[in-house]
């Protein structure tokens, strides 16, 4: 893009300040400026025009194989999942973009040492619940690790320091998420410098396109991988390509799975799996309105009982059918540095949006889902905090309780 092109584009969505400082800038700085302009994704902006609200539609409870059902049907259930990760028709995608900040740490998320006693990060546990999986299937499966601008090359350096885990190299790809302007509270996109625009990490619902744009699509079809088990590296728990969740979703025939936990209160802060307009759906749980995350049913058990955990199975081929869908944008209020009349600014109250997409919106378009339930105190152990709930704290004691040394 050149500069006369780049006024043009600018004009025609109001942004024409973002040249503010070009005649200031050296040949390279002008040079990344433009290219940032010319990758800008201008269409996100629609979701200022609704404020980041979505209308919630007619909501029902979503099926579900519970955790009764599956201690009743568990050997056939890992026989199904078994064969099929035999047959190398299951990957993993780990999102991986955040840094640790809220703990209290300058280094990708995953690097936070969990140990007391001993150095065990957040990726090294995660990468000890995989290989349950491994010597039991006699097989190891793609892991695909979603990183990004920030902490892409931290995270690859520090995985090759620790020779992978254990993991072979060759089963282990890293890919980028895309990024998204930010702005103010008036639409005006922000520069973070005079000749660099601010932008962030788009959120976890563009791993798939990421995953794409990066060329792993190759790997995809030609390995015929036909189920990808996408999940956070918040969760110490996690059980990553779950035989039993892998082969009661294949069973099931449902276009995706996701494994829940139920609520242990109404207000509890998850987001909640079930029907909505007859389309399997994700509310989150500011979304909800509280007179439906209170309802029971005859039993007393909640209406809508289960909240999700970030651990989702995805069929590669509904997925291939979605490239073209636009995802909900979702805004987040956030303090965003930046440069006014040539000088930085650092806000100490949110000033602005940054434009996310989710992964759970993905699941309104895989037709159907099935949730299957895990034990909470198995499989659930987010570390979001430093201290309090969801904490590295719990997270440490729900480790030990799991036989975990730390």
């Amino acid at each position: 893009m050149n500069l006369d092109e780049a006024r043009a584009v600018l004009r025609e969505h109001g942004q024409e300040h973002l040249l503010k400082y070009y005649d200031q800038l050296s040949p390279q700085e002008r040079e990344v400026l433009l290219n940032q302009i010319a990758g800008i994704n201008f269409s996100v902006f629609h979701a200022l025009d609704a404020g980041g609200e979505r209308k919630i539609g007619k909501l029902s409870p979503v099926p579900a194989v519970t955790v009764h059902d599956v201690e009743l049907r568990r050997a056939e259930f890992e026989d199904i999942g078994l064969a099929a990760i035999r047959a190398g028709k299951v990957a993993a995608v780990l999102l991986a973009g955040g840094q640790g900040t809220r703990l209290g740490s300058d280094n990708p998320k995953g690097m936070f040492n969990i140990g007391i006693t001993r150095e065990l990060s957040i990726f090294e546990q995660q990468f000890v619940n995989i290989s349950e999986v491994t010597r039991k299937a006699g097989a190891y499966f793609h892991i695909f690790i979603m990183t990004s601008e920030v902490n892409n090359s931290a995270t690859v350096q520090f995985f090759r320091q620790k020779n992978f885990f254990g993991y072979p190299s060759e089963k282990v790809h890293f890919f980028v998420q895309d990024m998204a302007a930010t702005c103010d509270l008036n639409g005006k996109i922000f520069l973070e410098e005079k000749g660099r625009i601010s932008m962030s990490p788009n959120g976890n619902g563009g791993w798939y396109a990421s995953l794409l744009k990066n060329g792993e699509g190759d790997i995809l079809s030609r390995e015929g991988i036909e189920w990808l088990n996408v999940y956070s590296v918040d969760n110490v728990l996690q059980r990553i390509c779950d035989p039993v969740f892998v082969g009661a979703t294949i069973n099931g025939g449902a276009g995706c799975g996701a494994k829940v936990v139920k609520k242990v209160a109404p207000e509890e802060k998850v987001g909640v799996l079930c029907m909505e307009d007859g389309a399997p759906a994700i509310v989150e749980y500011y979304e909800m309105p509280p007179e439906l995350a209170s309802l029971r049913r005859p039993d007393g058990e909640l209406k809508f009982p289960y909240g999700v955990i970030l651990n989702y199975l995805f069929r590669v081929d509904l997925l291939n059918k979605t490239t073209d869908k636009r995802l909900p944008v979702h805004l987040s209020l956030k303090k965003i540095p930046h440069i006014e009349d040539g000088v930085l600014v650092k806000p100490e109250e949110p000033n602005g949006y940054k434009f996310e997409y989710l992964v759970l919106d993905m699941i309104k378009l895989m037709g159907s889902c099935l949730a299957v339930e895990v034990v909470r105190e198995r499989e659930f152990a987010p570390v979001k905090n430093r201290t309090g709930t969801d904490s590295v704290d719990t997270a440490r004691a729900l480790l030990v309780k799991n036989g975990v040394k730390l």
